[in-house]
């Protein structure tokens, strides 16, 4: 027993030109197995086929004018197939024995032309073409080194990573629900693109084996960085493991590249793990350890005085903003603009779930420029600028009543107003309506949320596990100091200039996803409560809907049919518009959707008549009575 511990719980010791020469023909063997892929799939190259140019041009990555040029030459079929099979030559090459300098060209080769070809491959590579490249960059650099110290930064580098990549995946899988509860392996095994129906059939038969199984991987990636603790005497155990997990991956999801591309990681690690005192790796230098530790400290500052600098734009809000206290006691930062002396009704913006004020600007910078009508939009409490005060459970009450408030509060009680709401905000002034009575001249709601569509639909059904975990995982990350990381969404630059960096720095704010967290949460409790029926709703409503949304999902259409009934002027005024080409969120952040949708509100405030003004003089001085009594 303990000739087997000892030869369990060992180092594996290998010395550096080893430790290069299996890591960079494993990589080339990944190489090798993708490039004899396309080559035998050369048909996906032509037009229809999988990789089709005149598709794959249209990926983002390609809308850079330097990517676009060299990829275009790159598409050509004869040059593509002429790369992978230089690229078959020098991978087969690299397997062969040898030491010389000659084979880290090969590598970079090899890293270069993957880099080169991601373009044209869009669909077919993976995660183990990425590795490949990350070793082959390394081991190629090294090979061409006289250093020893320069070789072994280059292999530090790489063992660094294989933890980071390991630690990483792990933890980010224990967050998720799915992966705690052991229900992740049966779900990947039902499908078709990576799924075995036999593996799925022993999940059930078997289903505690199945979880100690999934609870195993969690523990060999999330630990994984422990094998720099008791002088690499865990090193076997971790390696052994993250091997036989690749094979798995091969043989049962059809992931065939990952039983080489990851163990090419695996040598570096082993090298960086043993003792220094051992002779196998005598004269390592591991000065890399430390720069890579004042590197982390210097990211994890720099992080979060990123994230100060943001949220303080957030808190600030804009020149021209101002505050509102509510009955609850919460702050709601808000700004005003347009005609401020006319007797057109106010309109009063109120976003969606997990989004901004500033996603309306399209719409209000038209009225604001254009109309004699006064706009308003304002953050609900938690986004923002605006601070939630109240320590009470929240319900959608309490975004009711503040948006209640900031009206009677903000809104000359001579005028009245015009409550526009996208999403989430669409339901919440039906049901700020019912409360303001005569104040209110109309509704437009934006491809709103109905109270019945977690029952009624089985797509927005489906989708809530998704969009709750979605929320709840991005308020975590945020929180941990990761917005520095948060990649910039492609929608952020459509909308005008002014406003985008204020959005992302909201975005990027932990603040908005726990807000949102906190709605939905809400959300799904009352609309999965709702009774069915819809009260009656005096004012006028206009229901502008996104072709994306009614077309993928009919009963969302049927849904907005029984909103607009509920308004008593359907037929006469109002109705359901469908703006052509867009989607949930590019009918506001798409110029020519939202210019459109501004068309059809302004056509819809030509049919809106204010009420007199001895009527709003009396209104006024009911609620200075009603005020006066709270």
């Amino acid at each position: 027993m303990r000739k087997l511990a000892s030869a369990v719980f060992s180092p594996v010791p290998v010395s550096r030109d080893r430790a290069l020469g299996i890591s960079e023909r494993l990589s080339a063997l990944t190489t090798l197995s993708s490039s004899l892929e396309y080559l035998h799939q050369r048909k996906q190259l032509d037009p229809g086929g999988l990789n089709d140019w005149d598709i794959m041009k249209k990926s983002p990555e390609s809308k850079n004018f330097f990517i676009r040029r060299v990829s275009g030459v790159v598409a050509e079929k004869h040059v593509t197939l002429a790369l992978h099979a230089s690229r078959a030559a020098v991978s087969a090459g690299l397997l062969l024995p040898g030491n010389s300098r000659w084979r880290g060209a090969g590598s970079l080769f090899l890293g270069a032309t993957t880099c080169l070809l991601s373009a044209r491959h869009r669909y077919g590579t993976d995660g183990s073409d990425q590795v490949a490249t990350l070793v082959q960059g390394a081991t190629g650099l090294a090979r061409l080194s006289t250093s020893t110290r320069t070789q072994d930064a280059f292999l530090w580098y790489v063992a660094l990573q294989a933890n980071l990549s390991y630690a990483a995946s792990g933890w980010v899988k224990l967050i998720g629900e799915r992966w705690r509860d052991a229900s992740a392996l049966p779900g990947v095994m039902r499908t078709r693109t990576y799924g075995s129906e036999g593996v799925y059939r022993l999940t059930q038969r078997y289903p505690k084996s199945s979880k100690y199984l999934q609870h195993s991987v969690l523990a060999m990636e999330c630990l994984f960085p422990l094998v720099y603790l008791a002088g690499g005497r865990l090193t076997r155990p971790f390696l052994a493991s993250a091997v036989g997990f690749h094979i798995a991956n091969a043989f049962v999801m059809g992931l065939g590249r990952f039983m080489t591309a990851f163990p090419s990681l695996h040598p570096m690690v082993a090298y960086t793990t043993t003792p220094a005192a051992h002779p196998a790796v005598a004269g390592r230098d591991d000065r890399a350890v430390k720069a890579a530790a004042v590197l982390l400290a210097a990211g994890v500052a720099l992080s979060a005085a990123i994230a100060v600098q943001r949220r303080g734009t957030v808190l600030e809000g804009w020149p021209t903003s101002r505050k509102f206290v509510t009955r609850h006691g919460n702050e709601l930062m808000y700004e005003t603009g347009g005609a401020e002396f006319s007797e057109e009704p106010v309109l009063v913006f109120c976003a969606g779930l997990a989004s901004t004020s500033e996603h309306f600007s399209w719409i209000t910078e038209r009225f604001v420029n254009e109309t004699e009508h006064a706009v308003v939009s304002y953050a609900r409490a938690g986004y923002g600028g605006s601070l939630r005060r109240t320590t009470a459970p929240y319900e959608l009450a309490e975004s009711v009543d503040d948006l209640e408030d900031l009206v009677r509060g903000v809104v000359p009680a001579d005028r009245q107003v015009v409550l526009v709401g996208h999403s989430l905000g669409g339901e919440l002034i039906r049901r700020a309506a019912a409360r303001l009575g005569d104040r209110v001249a109309g509704l437009v709601y934006l491809d709103p949320a109905h109270p019945a569509e977690l029952q009624r639909s089985e797509r927005q059904s489906a989708g809530a596990k998704d969009l709750r975990d979605t929320i709840a995982h991005a308020a975590l990350y945020l929180r941990l100091g990761t917005g520095v990381l948060m990649s910039r969404p492609d929608w952020l630059d459509r909308l005008p200039k002014a406003y985008r960096e204020r959005v992302f720095a909201q975005y990027t704010d932990a603040r908005l996803w726990r807000a949102g967290k906190r709605e939905w949460a809400a959300v799904e409790k009352e609309f999965r409560a709702f009774d069915g029926r819809i009260d009656a709703i005096s004012a006028p409503g206009l229901i502008i809907a996104a072709q994306q949304t009614v077309d993928q999902d009919p009963e969302q259409l049927l849904l907005y049919n029984e909103l607009s009934h509920a308004h008593r002027s359907h037929g006469e005024h109002g109705g359901i518009k469908v703006v052509e080409g867009s989607d949930h969120d590019s009918l506001l952040t798409n110029a020519p959707h939202a210019h459109r949708a501004a068309d059809l509100i302004a056509e819809f405030l030509g049919g809106v008549r204010p009420s007199g003004g001895a009527a709003r003089e009396e209104q006024a001085r009911q609620q200075r009575r009603e005020g006066a009594e709270r």
